[in-house]
């Protein structure tokens, strides 16, 4: 009889021990929640990582910055998010309610990478061999230098006989210079200077000779 009643006492002991151990966790348990919002536009910083310290616990916010989880008195939290720097706060003891709000500020913080310098060839030698024969590509002016040569183009002509295109647009020339002059008097070649001025050059250069056979 007396060990049923020492049973009966270890339960009902066990019981209340439960009960106040449960009441003084409840109390030690609130809802902490906050938006995380920049420092210099309070503006939110959506989805920043939040960590109860030395726990494995924690959440995210939501894309306007809002948290809401379950936390104890004490507790430590982290806030980290990319492109700030990290936050920290300490969850006081001196709550008197089950509800605790906070608004998290982070500042923007600066991230310097190292520099990289990415080159074309993949080794020493492969550079220095294009370096030396790199060809140096014709600036603008050198362009129009070769365009308003004319020992050069007098020397393309000279070479380089009438193709397709140049003879149509021999012809076209030609066509329009009739239809400009319809209903009038053509003017007469033999009394351009210019062509004079042609034929004398060219009768000094010898182009008029005969070959001999």
């Amino acid at each position: 009889m007396n060990f049923g009643k020492f049973i009966i006492l270890f339960l009902l002991f066990n019981i209340t021990l439960t009960k106040l151990h449960s009441q003084f966790v409840d109390k030690d348990l609130i809802q902490f929640s906050g938006v995380v919002v920049t420092s210099d536009s309070i503006q939110p910083i959506p989805f920043t990582n939040i960590i109860l310290k030395n726990t494995r616990r924690g959440t995210v916010c939501d894309y306007f910055g809002y948290f809401s989880f379950v936390a104890q008195i004490n507790d430590t939290i982290e806030f980290s998010a990319i492109g700030f720097k990290p936050g920290v706060f300490i969850i006081p003891d001196t709550i008197t309610k089950n509800r605790y709000s906070l608004i998290q500020v982070m500042t923007s913080d600066t991230i310097l990478l190292p520099q990289t310098v990415i080159y074309p060839w993949p080794t020493k030698e492969q550079f220095k061999e294009a370096f030396i024969n790199f060809e140096v590509p014709d600036d603008d002016y050198e362009r129009a230098r070769k365009n308003l040569d004319l020992a050069e183009l007098k020397q393309r002509v000279n070479n380089y006989p009438m193709d397709g295109s140049m003879n149509y647009r021999n012809y076209i020339e030609q066509t329009t210079s009739k239809l400009y002059y319809i209903g009038q008097t053509q003017p007469i070649t033999i009394l351009n200077p210019f062509a004079w001025a042609q034929f004398i050059k060219a009768w000094r250069e010898g182009k008029f000779k005969r070959e001999k056979k």
